[in-house]
């Protein structure tokens, strides 16, 4: 199945758009979701999370507890690299898993460091045939974050500073060839840009039954 990678910074509207996606047709797959069902209270990967860092995983419920391991890892490189080398390999497995059963006219892998994974192997970018960027401005990110997570800006700021630069992110897009739409404007405007990309994407798809060959 033809792969779309999708991608963009806290707050850019990647959930709005796969979901438009979505009602076109797309099979969507996110990344994120994916992480949050592998670590739901239980399983056995928040098992392995807590045997390797400590009970301090875990909330008063039992739960995963994404704000501590967050600020844990804030400022400890290795302590991240130990992180993602146990997370990486579980949601790289499930999401092969999903694209393997999923249904749509192409598939839609919402992964919000993308950009930032490619350089692991194997990566989340090598499975994309295409990637589609969403792209807006920082104040932009720092008004939606802000509004929908609840946090002050100091916090999306730090987020936004671990995440590749809007930038690099760009120069990283043009150089592979990916789509850009820009979402600082309404709902509508994103929803046109997205409706002009599926028409694209439905032929690259189709073409992607009789070729292996990846256009990125």
């Amino acid at each position: 199945m033809f792969v779309l990678g999708l991608t963009g910074g806290i707050g850019s509207g990647k959930t709005a758009a796969s979901d438009f996606l979505a009602t076109l047709g797309a099979a969507v797959i996110d990344a994120d979701v994916i992480a949050h069902r592998l670590t739901g209270a239980g399983s056995p990967l928040l098992g392995v999370l807590q045997q390797v860092f400590g009970a301090w995983v875990l909330d008063a419920q039992g739960r995963y507890n994404r704000a501590a391991m967050r600020a844990y890892v804030f400022d400890k490189p290795a302590e991240l690299d130990r992180l993602n080398a146990i997370m990486h390999p579980a949601i790289m497995h499930a999401i092969s898993d999903e694209l393997a059963v999923a249904v749509g006219e192409y598939a839609v892998l919402s992964v919000p460091l993308l950009f930032e994974g490619r350089h692991k192997s194997p990566s989340l970018l090598e499975l994309c045939h295409h990637v589609l960027v969403i792209d807006v401005a920082v104040s932009t990110q720092l008004a939606r974050a802000t509004r929908r997570d609840g946090n002050d800006t100091a916090q999306i700021m730090n987020i936004i500073n671990r995440q590749i630069s809007r930038p690099d992110r760009l120069a990283l897009a043009h150089a592979i060839g990916a789509d850009v739409v820009n979402n600082d404007g309404d709902v509508p405007s994103l929803h046109q840009q997205l409706a002009k990309l599926h028409d694209k994407y439905q032929q690259l798809a189709l073409k992607a039954q009789t070729s292996t060959t990846k256009t990125i």
